[in-house]
């Protein structure tokens, strides 16, 4: 109901034949680049900011470009990059498209190699030059580097500070930036060490630069880099001579997917983006794992190498709630599964009343969820009937049994998602009432005043749209009672490996604890915290290792009362309806989610201490700006 915007995602194909087998077999040149077009459609869902794309020409000769890259802002920017390079491709006649060996000399983007990307802003930085991909230019074809990427680094000033050492000075301080100069930093002296190499071995002129170019090892020039590397990533890259990488962090924090046949090898943040695109079986498609590389030389030649050992396995569990594309079989499970458990607290939060109660969801994010809690609740109704049926046994009439059989969930669809409300033209009380429209409801879809409305959601974040717009709308059909659904866990901290999420101040759960422990008088818990926190920070400057202290604000209530005071701070006072909300358990989420175990937005639990780091400082951040705390 409030959406969280998703890290990034990115998409990579490398042509393993020459442009002259594809025009031959499929009648055009350009596979790889609609190939491209439609992983990067299908992962709309991943970045609605901007987008960008690039392609390395392999045979182009001296005097020939052979790096190209197109970038856009907005939500139409795949559209609007994809045009542009078509356009450029249709100015040539089209007996001249045809001809491959015109366009390996004349036309942009007929390549073997193509990057694609789509950004969310995870840094609060915008505009065109902050869209991936960023390209280190170079007169030396092998000192060419492409980079994009899904990822947010939590220690951006330790790498800063190693490449100034070095004598390098970065132009910005962002994390994508610095990473294309550390990497580039290490292709350089990679180049440096083979053209030495050459000279030993007698080569000179034209010699060396083809031995430079065909045996540059990226497993070395990622492995020098990625050492003191914080965060979450899946980094991609190509060079100027031909090599592609793709590398996952060793927590396992970020996902991708590969797939190699003997044409192509294709990889994506989403496995049902591969499937789609090129037809396949799910058991087609590889995983990379956590500090895995994907290579692919200049020859074709493709490799995995394992460039960091893997570290505590955390891969994000909110790419399995809300983020990744719901068709993926695996995520389609889980998600009904997160629905599914939740019926014995919806049981209880309605007092077992199902007759009277009616269920639907919040669009459209958590339609899944609301399947399986649906299933959940027909299957708890199944038994019920079966109880009665053999407790009445022989006395039953055909009208009693027809009656036991007559018993059924009730499902509406009641919110709908109206219009994406321009509620920035208004401010303070008008800026409210406008948010209130954002949901419309379905009217007489419940009986007023006797029936319970449930309606799921997967998560509530800042709780500002259940306040202003949901509980409000909903109120308007007169429930008895509203029931609030959450299938995520409360959201208790920031995400710092690439999800754009609220300020530590903003998550409801949060101010709830703080507005309890202003109630019981405990604010000497906050300047524990508080100094807590400074204190693992110097920690962390001594020995890099790092504790997440605000999860001692949260110990001295239970989940339970934290909700409570929650539904307290949402249920506006011209709410007719009681309400209540029911969120996921931490051990629900794991049950459903079994081999996505990363919940440190739910937990504190970050995998990297940089993580831990940032939320500390969040803390301390928190209260230098309210200092009457």
């Amino acid at each position: 109901m409030e959406p969280l915007k998703h890290e990034c995602g990115v998409a990579m194909v490398r042509l393993l034949k020459p442009l002259e087998y594809f025009q031959e077999k499929y009648g055009t040149w350009s596979v790889g680049l609609d190939e491209l077009y439609l992983l990067m459609e299908k992962q709309h869902n991943r970045g609605q900011e901007g987008a960008g794309m690039a392609c390395v020409k392999m045979e182009a000769q001296p005097g020939q470009d052979y790096m190209f890259r197109e970038r856009a802002l907005g939500s139409g920017a795949i559209t609007e990059i994809f045009s542009n390079v078509h356009h450029s491709i249709n100015e040539h006649p089209k007996e001249k498209v045809a001809d491959v060996e015109y366009v390996k000399k004349n036309i942009p983007f007929a390549g073997e190699i193509y990057m694609g990307h789509l950004r969310y802003s995870t840094s609060g930085k915008k505009g065109l030059s902050y869209v991936h991909p960023f390209m280190r230019r170079n007169n030396w074809k092998a000192r060419n580097l492409c980079l994009c990427g899904n990822f947010n680094m939590t220690n951006v000033a330790e790498i800063f500070d190693e490449i100034v050492s070095f004598g390098q000075h970065p132009r910005v301080y962002a994390d994508t930036y610095i990473l294309l100069e550390q990497i580039g930093h290490r292709l350089d002296r990679e180049s440096e060490r083979l053209f030495k190499e050459a000279r030993e071995k007698g080569l000179v002129k034209k010699d060396i630069t083809s031995y430079i170019e065909e045996n540059i090892d990226i497993v070395n020039v990622l492995r020098k880099s990625c050492s003191i590397w914080d965060g979450g990533y899946v980094l991609c890259g190509m060079t100027g001579s031909g090599e592609m990488f793709a590398m996952r962090d060793p927590w396992g924090i970020r996902p991708a997917f590969w797939y190699k046949n003997e044409e192509q090898v294709v990889l994506a943040s989403e496995r049902p983006v591969i499937q789609t695109t090129l037809f396949l079986d799910s058991s087609e498609i590889i995983e990379l794992q956590p500090g895995q590389a994907l290579i692919v030389d200049r020859k074709g030649n493709v490799k995995l190498h394992q460039v960091l050992e893997p570290r505590t396995f955390a891969p994000c569990s909110f790419e399995r709630i809300y983020f990744s594309r719901g068709n993926d079989a695996a995520i389609y499970r889980e998600r009904k599964a997160l629905g599914s458990q939740l019926v014995p607290s919806v049981l209880d939060a309605i007092k077992n009343d199902i007759n009277n109660t009616v269920f639907s969801f919040i669009p459209n994010t958590a339609e899944t969820a609301f399947y399986g809690l649906t299933e959940g609740f027909n299957r708890h109704l199944d038994t019920i009937k079966l109880n009665q049926i053999q407790t009445e046994g022989t006395n039953l009439s055909e009208e009693r049994l027809q009656s036991i059989l007559a018993q059924k969930v009730r499902c509406e669809k009641v919110a709908w998602k109206d219009i994406k409300m321009r509620t920035f033209i208004a401010e303070g009380n008008s800026r409210n009432d406008l948010a209130s429209h954002v949901y419309d409801v379905t009217y007489d879809s419940l009986v007023p005043y006797k029936d319970n409305l449930v309606i799921i959601d997967d998560s509530i974040v800042r709780g500002t749209t259940l306040r202003e717009s949901i509980i409000r709308i909903l109120d308007k059909l007169h429930p008895k009672r509203i029931v609030i659904v959450s299938s995520a866990p409360q959201i208790r901290y920031p995400d710092y490996y690439g999800i754009d999420m609220p300020s530590l101040e903003e998550f409801i759960a949060f101010r709830a604890t703080i507005a309890l422990i202003h109630e019981r008088g405990m604010q000497h818990l906050l300047r524990k915290v508080y100094n807590d926190c400074k204190e693992a920070i110097q920690h962390y400057q001594l020995h890099h290792s790092c504790s997440n202290c605000v999860t001692e604000i949260y110990q001295p209530f239970s989940d339970e009362e934290i909700t409570l005071k929650m539904v307290d701070m949402l249920r506006a006072k011209d709410v007719e309806a009681e309400v209540s909300i029911v969120y996921q358990s931490i051990e629900g989420l794991h049950s459903a989610c079994p081999h996505h175990p990363g919940d440190w937005y739910f937990t504190g639990n970050y995998p990297t201490p940089g993580g831990a780091l940032r939320v500390n400082q969040a803390f301390i951040d928190y209260v230098d700006r309210n200092e009457s705390l």
